[in-house]
C-alpha cells in the first residue's frame, strides 16, 4: 500500500457516537497517520447523520467530505475513494462489506468481521478472489506492552517458553452482558449475534496470544452460564425493572497446545462485581519460560480487554517501563495499525487472520458443546 499520495478513505459507520467515532476516526487524524490517509467520504444510515458527520470531519480535515447513506455500493463505487473502512453493527458486516469487495476496493473491517465463521469465510473468499488488501480491527497486537513482549521473547529474555495462562474478569459494570445490560445492547446476549463475550473480548485476546506465541493445534473448552437472566438499564444506567433470558455463557475455561509445544490455559469469568472492595483481579496474563517469566496485568474495569486498556508489564517480577507508554491505549494501537497498512509492512491483522481466529472460536464452541478435544 505504500505510496507518496495519501489513501483516500470512504468511511462507513463513522457517526456521532460509538467505537468508530471515539477511536477509529480520531486515530486516522493522529499526526503520524494523517499524511498517509485522506478522509473523503462518509456513509451512515440516514442523510441527516451522514451530513452531520461529514460537517464535523470537514472542520478537521480542511476540505469537503461527501455524505452517503444506505447502500454501501454508493460509497464503494465513488471513483474518488481508494479504500473503504467499515465499522458498523456486526449483524450487518456481511451486507455492508460485500458491495465494497464487489467494487474492488481495499478495506478495513472491524472485528468480529461477520456474525459467524460462515460469514467470515464468505467475506475472506470474496476478498481473495478480488486480490484485495485488507485490514481487520484486531488492534491488541499493536499494544505497546504487547509489542515489548514480542521484543523480549525474540531476544530470549525468558528462555524457551513452556506455558502461558490468562485469568480475566468481564464485570457487570461493563453493562454489555448479563446480569446488567443496556437495553440497546441486548442483542449481544443472543447466541448467534456475533457479539458475545467469546466473540469480542476473548476473540481479541486469542488473536494477541496466537500472534505472540503461535497457533493452537488442539484444545478443550468448557463453559457455564452463571447468570441466566439479565436486567435492563436505560442510557442513564437506571434499572427499568425489565429482565430477559440470556442465551450465552459467562464463564469459560479453555486449554490447549500451541504449534510451538506451549501449553495454554485461559479462564474467563463474567458478570461478577468489580472494584477494589472485591479484591478481584481483572486481568492477568503470564508467559512462563525456562529462565523466567513475563506478566501483563491490569486492575482497570476494562482490563480484560487489553486491546482497549494498556496493561502493566513485568519481566521476572520487575515492572518494565514501556517506551511511549504514556500514549498507549486503543487510540494509539489503532493508529499503529493504520500506519502499518499504509506502509504495506508490519504486524497488522488481515481478513485471513480474522478467519483463522474465527475458526479457533468455532472450535472452542464445538468443544464446549460436545465435550471433546478439537484438533485444528
Amino acid at each position: 500500500m505504500s505510496s507518496s499520495a495519501p489513501i483516500k478513505v470512504g468511511f462507513v459507520g463513522l457517526s456521532a457516537s460509538g467505537w468508530a467515532a471515539d477511536i477509529l476516526g480520531p486515530s486516522l487524524l493522529e499526526p503520524s497517520v494523517r499524511p498517509k490517509y485522506d478522509l473523503v467520504a462518509i456513509s451512515t444510515t440516514s442523510p441527516e447523520s451522514a451530513k452531520a458527520s461529514a460537517d464535523k470531519y470537514e472542520e478537521k480535515v480542511g476540505h469537503t467530505i461527501k455524505a452517503y447513506h444506505g447502500d454501501t455500493a454508493k460509497i464503494a463505487n465513488d471513483p474518488d475513494v481508494d479504500f473503504v473502512a467499515v465499522a458498523v453493527k456486526v449483524s450487518v458486516h456481511k451486507q455492508v462489506i460485500l458491495p465494497v469487495i464487489e467494487a474492488g476496493k481495499n478495506f478495513f473491517l472491524e472485528w468480529p468481521a461477520g456474525v459467524s465463521l460462515k460469514e467470515t469465510q464468505e467475506i475472506a473468499d470474496a476478498a481473495k478472489a478480488k486480490e484485495l488488501k485488507t485490514l481487520v480491527g484486531l488492534q491488541g497486537r499493536h499494544s505497546r506492552a504487547v509489542s515489548k513482549v514480542k521484543e523480549l521473547l525474540a531476544a530470549g529474555a525468558i528462555g524457551r517458553v513452556h506455558s502461558t495462562h490468562v485469568v480475566a474478569h468481564l464485570g457487570r459494570e461493563l453493562i454489555a452482558w448479563p446480569p446488567v445490560v443496556l437495553e440497546r445492547l441486548v442483542y449481544l446476549s443472543k447466541k448467534d449475534s456475533g457479539g458475545t463475550r467469546l466473540d469480542i473480548p476473548i476473540g481479541h485476546q486469542l488473536d494477541t496470544l496466537t500472534y505472540l506465541l503461535g497457533d493452537f493445534t488442539s484444545l478443550v473448552a468448557i463453559d457455564s452460564k452463571q447468570y441466566p437472566t439479565g436486567a435492563f438499564v436505560d442510557d442513564t444506567f437506571k434499572p427499568t425493572g425489565e429482565t430477559f433470558p440470556s442465551e450465552i455463557p459467562d464463564h469459560f475455561a479453555i486449554s490447549g497446545i500451541l504449534s510451538s509445544g506451549i501449553i495454554a490455559n485461559l479462564f474467563y469469568r463474567g458478570g461478577n462485581a468489580s472494584g477494589p472492595e472485591t479484591g478481584r483481579r481483572q486481568y492477568l496474563w503470564e508467559i512462563d519460560g525456562e529462565d523466567g517469566s513475563i506478566r501483563l496485568e491490569s486492575d482497570h474495569i476494562q482490563g480484560a480487554a487489553p486491546s482497549i486498556i494498556e496493561p502493566k508489564l513485568f519481566l521476572n517480577g520487575k515492572e518494565v517501563v514501556v517506551e511511549g507508554g504514556e500514549k498507549a491505549g486503543a487510540l494509539d494501537s489503532a493508529a499503529t495499525a493504520w500506519k502499518e497498512f499504509a506502509d504495506g509492512k508490519g504486524n497488522y491483522a488481515t481478513i485471513e487472520d480474522a478467519l483463522k481466529n474465527k475458526k479457533l472460536l468455532s472450535a472452542i464452541e464445538t468443544s464446549a458443546k460436545e465435550g471433546r478435544r478439537i484438533t485444528l
